[in-house]
């Protein structure tokens, strides 16, 4: 278990351990369907890419639950929104 985990600060950051565990989830699964990581972390694996976006505030839940991003993107500069569930084209 990464180091991060064992803290309170994470577990508050997100709203508590289960969104904590859904968002984490959420975000794996996007990771391996081949979304691109939004933090450098060469050589790590994709938890500690996960975790880095969190304490980063880069990745969230909205209030329906759904995966967000805090980075400006293409296609929400042109008014359209951005699935972090889905691979980048």
């Amino acid at each position: 278990m990464l180091e991060e985990l064992k803290e309170e600060y994470i577990v508050n950051k997100v709203g508590g351990r289960f969104k904590l565990s859904t968002l984490i989830q959420k975000r794996m699964i996007a990771l391996n369907q081949g979304a691109r990581p939004l933090v450098e972390a060469r050589g790590a694996d994709k938890m500690a890419v996960v975790i880095q976006e969190i304490m980063q505030d880069k990745i969230f839940l909205d209030m329906s639950g759904n995966l967000q991003n805090t980075e400006p993107t293409e296609e929400a500069e042109e008014g359209g929104t951005v699935d972090l569930t889905q691979p980048s084209e």
